[in-house]
C-alpha cells in the first residue's frame, strides 16, 4: 500500500439492517423508541434504489414493494397500531370480514368470521407498496444512517459484532447485524447458515380481478384439482388473485388474452363471487417452503423470509415475519433495560440476548409452518376416499364452535 493510500474508515453501529423492504422497515420503525431512548446508532443497507417517501410510483424497485398485496392478521395491525403507524396503513386497507375455505367439486366448504369473535374483521388487506410507502415516511423522520443503494459485499464476524464491507466503499462494526433481505444476498451462505428448502414444484399466478359482486370483506381459499386458488378483498369489487400452478403451467396462463385468462379463472374457481370481469398485469413467483437452520448467533439475528419462505396458501408470511420483528425487539428492550440497570452503556447482540429472541421465536414459527405446509399436502393428495374425508371434514369443522373460534383467533394472530 502507498502512504498516501488509506483504509476506509469504519464506522461504528449498533445494529445494522440488511435490507430495507417491508420487514427490515418495519424493524428500523420498531426500534423507534429505543433509538430514542438509548441513542442507539442504527444502519440501513438496501440494495435496490428507494425514491423519496411521498412517491409510490417508483417503489417497485424494492422486491417487497411490487404489485402484491398482504393479508395482515389482526395481531399485526395491533402492532402497527403501538408503532404509531396504522392510521396510514388504513387508508388504504380493506377488511377480512370472513374466511371462506372449499373444495372445488365438494360440498364442504369452512367459514371463518369475525363476528363469530366480536370482531369488526379478521385482518386487513393492504397492497405492499402503500405499506411500503407508510414504512418510509417514518423512517424519514428518524436518525438513521442510509446505505442506498448498496450491497454488503463481504460479512466477517468480530469480537464486537460483525464487520461489513459495503458497495459503496463503507466499512460498518455492527453489534447487532440483522439479515432481512429475503435471502437473496447469499449471506446467510457466506456466514456458514443452511437452509432447509422443501420445493413444491409449484408457481403462483399473482394479479388483480375485478369481480361483479360486492366481495362484502370475504376471503376465499379454494382448493382445486391443479393447486389453491386465493382471493383476497380490495376496495370496490376488485380482489387479489394468487392462483397456484404446476411449474411450468403457469406459463400457458401468462401468455393468454385477459378474456381466455378470466374464462378459465371462471371455471377453475366457480361462481361464488360472481363474474370474473377484468384482470390486471400478471406476475408469477415459485414457491418453496424455506426455513434457515439458525436464526440467531451472537451479533447476528435473521428474519422474514432469510428465516423463512412459506407458501402463501394461509397468507401467514409476513404476519409471522412481523411477529418475528416485535419479538427482537422485545428482546433488544430487555437487554438495554438490564444494561442501563447495571451502569452499563448500550451494547447489543449478546448470545442471551439472541437466545431469548429465538426462544421467542420458536414455537410460533413452527406451528405456522407446520400449519401451511400441512393445508397444502392434505389438500394436494389426490384419492377418492380422502377426498370424501376432506370434504365431510370442511362440514364437521363449520359446525364445531370451538375448534373454529381456536383457529379463527389463530388466523387472526390474537393466539400464538
Amino acid at each position: 500500500m502507498r502512504e498516501d493510500e488509506q483504509k476506509p474508515v469504519t464506522q461504528r453501529v449498533d445494529v445494522a439492517i440488511i435490507g430495507g423492504g417491508l420487514v427490515g422497515a418495519s424493524l428500523g420503525c420498531a426500534l423507534a423508541e429505543l433509538i430514542e431512548r438509548y441513542r442507539l446508532s442504527v444502519a440501513v443497507i438496501e440494495a435496490a434504489p428507494l425514491p423519496s417517501p411521498t412517491d409510490v410510483s417508483g417503489l417497485d424497485g424494492q422486491p417487497s414493494f411490487d404489485a402484491r398485496a398482504s393479508a395482515i392478521a389482526l395481531g399485526s395491525a395491533q402492532h402497527f397500531m403501538n408503532l404509531g403507524l396504522w392510521s396510514g396503513m388504513a387508508e388504504k386497507a380493506t377488511p377480512i370480514r370472513c374466511i371462506h375455505i372449499s373444495e372445488r367439486g365438494r360440498l364442504g366448504a369452512a367459514r371463518l368470521r369475525a363476528e363469530d369473535l366480536d370482531q369488526q374483521a379478521m385482518g386487513y388487506v393492504i397492497p405492499n407498496a402503500w405499506m411500503g410507502q407508510v414504512l418510509h415516511r417514518r423512517l424519514a423522520e428518524l436518525p438513521l444512517d442510509w446505505h442506498c443503494p448498496a450491497r454488503v459485499e463481504d460479512i466477517q464476524p468480530v469480537a464486537a459484532g460483525h464487520l461489513l464491507t459495503l458497495s459503496d466503499g463503507s466499512r460498518l462494526e455492527a453489534g447487532l447485524t440483522v439479515l432481512a433481505d429475503g435471502g437473496r444476498s447469499g449471506l446467510k451462505e457466506k456466514l456458514g447458515i443452511h437452509s432447509q428448502e422443501r420445493g413444491y414444484d409449484q408457481v403462483a399466478l399473482i394479479t388483480i380481478v375485478e369481480v361483479s359482486r360486492p366481495h362484502e370483506g370475504t376471503a376465499y381459499e379454494r382448493f382445486t384439482d391443479e393447486g389453491p386458488i386465493a382471493l383476497l378483498p380490495m376496495s370496490g369489487q376488485t380482489m387479489v388473485l394468487i392462483w397456484t400452478h404446476e411449474q411450468g403451467c403457469e406459463q400457458q396462463r401468462m401468455a393468454l388474452s385477459d378474456g381466455d385468462f378470466l374464462q378459465q379463472l371462471q371455471i377453475a374457481f366457480g361462481d361464488r363471487v360472481g363474474r370474473f370481469r377484468r384482470v390486471g398485469k400478471r406476475y408469477a413467483y415459485p414457491l418453496s417452503l424455506i426455513t434457515a437452520e439458525e436464526t440467531a448467533r451472537p451479533g447476528l439475528a435473521v428474519l422474514g423470509n432469510a428465516a423463512h419462505a412459506l407458501h402463501p396458501v394461509a397468507g401467514q408470511g409476513f404476519n409471522l415475519a412481523l411477529r418475528g420483528v416485535m419479538d427482537l425487539v422485545a428482546a433488544l428492550s430487555d437487554e438495554l433495560e438490564k444494561t442501563q440497570e447495571l451502569g452499563q452503556g448500550a451494547r447489543l447482540g449478546s448470545l442471551a440476548t439472541l437466545l431469548d429472541f429465538e426462544a421467542r421465536r420458536d414455537a410460533d414459527r413452527e406451528g405456522v409452518i407446520r400449519f401451511s405446509d400441512g393445508l397444502i399436502r392434505l389438500f394436494g393428495v389426490e384419492h377418492a376416499l380422502l377426498s370424501h374425508a376432506r370434504a365431510a371434514g370442511l362440514v364437521g369443522f363449520n359446525l364445531t364452535g370451538p375448534l373454529r373460534h381456536g383457529l379463527a383467533r389463530r388466523a387472526m394472530g390474537v393466539l400464538r
